[in-house]
């Protein structure tokens, strides 16, 4: 069995069996505060991460497990596998593609993370889920506090939330598709 091979197979029974702490969102910031808070540990790295890390991604695993800790809440079977370099994994843009099972549905996750940026390390994610509603229902129940934003073009309906989140809503027969695409900086 490949290194790569084996490496996906690993970081899939590490996710089916880590159970994963919830956050309140992905993109949320680490603000200064006036007042000295107490100092709170960083969460333990979660199955992506380890594996991420074991594969030499290391200056962003903090915002690996940020993210996919936040993509994963509550999930308790997982699966994933890693776009890893060839060679200089810490330097480079590393990905990870994950399925999560949702109450009533699966959802498909991409993950995509770059060093070195301004902020250390920027990521982002889209979940892709298929609903067996129109559009028009999927936007007013799943997405109701997005704020509706001119479509893409002819088919593929746009709500947003502030300028790093949007959902793209695409009919496919007689359901739909939502992508969640966001930013993390």
């Amino acid at each position: 069995m490949s290194g790569k091979k084996l490496l996906s197979l690993t970081v899939a029974v590490i996710i089916s069996l880590t159970f994963l702490a919830t956050f309140s969102t992905a993109a949320e910031k680490q603000k200064p505060s006036k007042a000295k808070a107490p100092v709170s540990q960083a969460p333990s790295p979660n199955g992506i991460t380890q594996a991420a890390m074991k594969a030499g991604v290391n200056s962003c695993a903090g915002r690996i497990n940020q993210v996919t800790n936040f993509l994963l809440a509550g999930s308790q079977s997982s699966g994933a596998t890693m776009f890893l370099p060839n060679d200089n994994p810490d330097k480079q843009l590393f990905s990870a593609s994950i399925e999560i099972p949702l109450k009533d549905n699966t959802a498909y996750a991409s993950v995509s993370f770059a060093p070195n940026q301004a902020s250390g390390c920027n990521g982002m994610y889209e979940t892709v889920v298929y609903w067996p509603q129109n559009c028009i229902q999927v936007a007013e129940k799943q997405f109701n506090t997005f704020q509706k934003a001119a479509a893409l073009s002819k088919n593929i309906a746009v709500r947003e939330s502030g300028t790093t989140v949007k959902v793209f809503l695409m009919p496919a027969g007689k359901g739909c598709v939502s992508i969640k695409k966001e930013i993390v900086r």
